[in-house]
Formats: C-alpha cells, structure tokens, sequence
C-alpha cells in the first residue's frame, strides 16, 4: 500500500512536528484538533521551525512554501474520510485515545492504517477497540520531531505484515530511522530512559548527590548531553512518573517503582521547565 495523504490528531507539540515531516516529505497533511486556537499555535510554530532553518541555509524559501501548502487545518475529525494513514497525537489517557480510534475506525476507509504517537500504552490495547486491528500500529516519534532521527514502530498483536511495511517506508521517507518494537511496557526508549531518572531522582531523594551534580557525572562521565534530571524537567516529571507507573503495573516488578519524591514534586506542581520548576528552577 502506498501512503499518500496524512491525518495527524493533535495539533500540540508533538503533533505539529508530526505533521512538518510528513509535509517537508511531500505527503498531503492535515493536521486536526479540537481546538482552532491550538490549530493556529501548530501551525505558527511549525512556520517558526521551517523559517529558522532558511535562516540557517538548511532549506530553501521555496522548500519551505511547499511544506506549508502541504498542510490543511481542520477541526472536523470527519476530514479523515480520504486518508491512507492517521496518527494520532493526543492526551496520553487510555480512555481519550480508545474514542479517537473507534471514531476514526467508522470514518477512515477500509484501506488505512490507524497509528497511535503513544509512548507508553498498550498498541495491542487500542487495536482490540476497532474493526481492523491488523492495520493498527504505534508510531513512536521524538520529541523534537523535525531533529530526533528515531521512530519506534510498535507491533501489536494483531498488525499484519503488510500493515508494518507500509509505515516503516514511510518512515524512511520521513528520512527518519525506523526501529521495530513488540509491544511491552514503555517499548525500549522509556523501559530504558525512565528508569534511569527514576534512579537518579532515588540519588537525590537519598542524599547520595545534589541535583546538577547527578547530572554532572551523566554528562561528563558517560557522555550523555543532558542529564537526567534535566531531562526529566523537559519532558514534565508528571510525565515521567505516568510512564514508571504504566511499567510498574505492567510488570509488578518493585524496580520500576516510582521514587517518593518523584511523586512528590509531581503533587506540589513541580513538574519541571513547563511549570517553572521542577529539579531546576526556570524563569
């Protein structure tokens, strides 16, 4: 099957980044949400994005009024009637991602694959709710997606063969690298990242080092370019600790629990760079 025009649900971060690729690779893009206000702030940033990078010789003017012509807004999930492919990108809740398939399982035509941008649900999950779960998959992007190069592309139980061919060539025409992935507890990216903040949040919480020490060993000592706290402010701790919960009731192993204090910045809005604080202060 050829992938030709695209839906992506969810016009916030994620989902215009989600939305510029597809667009920058030359597929027909709309981009939907509830939301024209949140319709209009994806757009200028994606805008943004693409402006800074004439600015920095990385693409062309021209290049960058093809991207945007690429892209529609709209706010009726009932556009998606002529898709080949729709990604959702919307609230990370089990209950809001399960209505957005059933909804788009009736509208979508039979040929096209329904992908979920999920970092941590269960595909397989999501799939069992709509009339085609052989052509549901997860398509895990980075955040941000126009520079992170890695796609995880999440099997469910039920996705055929077929169904994981087409997204992965689209993946590739995204010249983005396409990683597969069964579909257990936080994948790999977050099986593996998340319990490595959650183990330094745990050195913090038991006095072993201050915050930007913990992050100063990372850093310096094994080479990663930002440490883990740091990052855990980015991406929001309330984030972080859904994701070590998801793994801990997903395994009920006590290594994936989530430290107290982690749970505690989290109840007192601490929740990192989008709250102003979190392990760091932010102005």
């Amino acid at each position: 099957m050829t992938i030709k025009t695209v839906m992506v649900i969810g016009a916030g971060q994620m989902g215009a980044g989600i939305a510029q690729v597809f667009a920058q690779a030359n597929f027909t893009v709309k981009l939907n949400d509830l939301s024209e206000e949140a319709l209009e702030k994806g757009l200028n940033g994606i805008d943004k994005v693409l402006a800074r990078n004439v600015e920095k010789e990385r693409m062309t003017e021209e290049e960058k009024s093809k991207t945007l012509a690429n892209i529609t807004t709209t706010s009726d999930i009932k556009d998606a009637h002529d898709c080949d492919l729709v990604v959702e990108a919307v609230v990370e809740n089990m209950d809001v991602k399960t209505k957005v398939f059933q909804q788009l399982d009736e509208i979508t035509p039979k040929h096209a694959i329904l992908a979920s941008n999920t970092s941590s649900l269960p595909i397989t999950d999501i799939a069992a709710v709509t009339n085609r779960p052989e052509q549901v998959i997860g398509m895990h992007f980075m955040n941000p997606v126009p520079v992170m190069k890695l796609v995880e592309i999440i099997r469910a139980i039920q996705t055929t063969d077929a169904t994981y061919q087409a997204v992965e060539e689209a993946t590739k025409a995204l010249n983005k690298a396409p990683v597969e992935v069964e579909d257990y507890p936080g994948f790999v990216s977050n099986r593996v990242l998340m319990p490595m903040i959650n183990e330094a949040i745990y050195t913090v919480f038991e006095g072993v080092a201050k915050p930007e020490d913990v992050d100063q060993v990372m850093k310096l000592g094994m080479n990663h370019p930002m440490g883990p706290l740091q990052l855990a402010d980015f991406i929001g701790l309330d984030t972080c600790l859904y994701i070590m919960e998801i793994l801990h009731d997903g395994f009920g192993d006590s290594k994936y629990r989530p430290c107290p204090l982690l749970r505690k910045y989290v109840k007192a809005g601490w929740l990192g760079k989008k709250s102003g604080r979190g392990f760091y202060v932010y102005d």
